[in-house]
């Protein structure tokens, strides 16, 4: 679980907030276009490698004489490496080009979808299905509200950073606890955070196309927090669905 907030620290002045101009406009179905693009790779990756056992026997290892098997150090770092990604594109922000973003952010994406192709070869296609669905609906309604809303969304915002600041405090407890009845709690709160902050996260990209719109923020680095804001989106949507699939998947037998 992981939320990249880079961009949403970058200041413009209030006389842009809840702007609706056309290059604002613009500016939000660009950063669409690139989370749609990540997602997209993302699902070939998965699809690729859990339909593909030869693909598979890269990332783990199989014991001779038991038969267990368990990740080898290619998949451990699948498994660790996007969080580097993130990293690297929040902190070299200012050193980078758009292209590099776009690069690494892409790259992100395939890694991503290699360590969901776990995933689908552990839930049943209905709940992948179904949960999938789930959250695009849930995503969807509130990228709306976030966009069509005049309220400023900035206090909510925090709130509910510092509310996901808690979760993964608790998921780091739970994983000694193990109990069950804290990590359904964990993953009900935090579909109700990362829903909440996909609203704010939108309402935030809009507010940084009216900047460059007004010339408050340059076109290049307009172009950069763009795509630290469809990392964001991206991170906002897996985090939805993959806490409902916590909650709701089916596994297979």
């Amino acid at each position: 679980m992981n939320n990249n907030q880079n961009f949403t620290n970058y200041k413009i002045e209030s006389t842009t907030v809840n702007a609706t101009g056309t290059l604002s406009s613009t500016y939000i179905a660009n950063v669409f276009m690139w989370m749609f693009a990540a997602l997209g790779v993302s699902t070939i990756f998965a699809l690729l490698f859990a339909n593909s056992p030869a693909l598979m026997q890269y990332l783990y290892s199989v014991n001779p004489v038991t038969g267990g098997a368990k990740l080898n150090m290619l998949g451990y770092a699948v498994m660790f490496a996007p969080l580097g990604f993130v990293m690297i594109m929040s902190f070299a922000f200012q050193r980078l080009s758009a292209v590099a973003l776009i690069g690494l952010f892409m790259a992100y994406a395939a890694i991503n979808g290699i360590s969901f192709s776990f995933i689908l070869l552990t839930y049943t296609s209905s709940s992948v299905i179904a949960c999938f669905a789930s959250a695009a609906a849930m995503f969807g309604i509130m990228a709306v509200m976030g966009y069509t809303t005049k309220k400023d969304l900035t206090s909510f915002g925090r709130i509910l950073t510092m509310g996901l600041i808690g979760i993964v405090v608790a998921m780091l407890i739970n994983m000694f606890l193990k109990s069950d009845t804290m990590g359904y709690l964990i993953s009900v709160i935090g579909v109700a955070v990362f829903t909440g902050l996909t609203a704010y996260d939108v309402q935030k990209l809009k507010n940084i196309g009216a900047g460059v719109e007004y010339g408050e923020i340059s076109e290049a680095d307009g172009k950069k927090l763009g795509i630290l804001g469809a990392l964001t989106l991206y991170l906002d949507f897996i985090n939805i669905f993959l806490l409902l699939l916590r909650l709701f998947g089916g596994r297979k037998d």
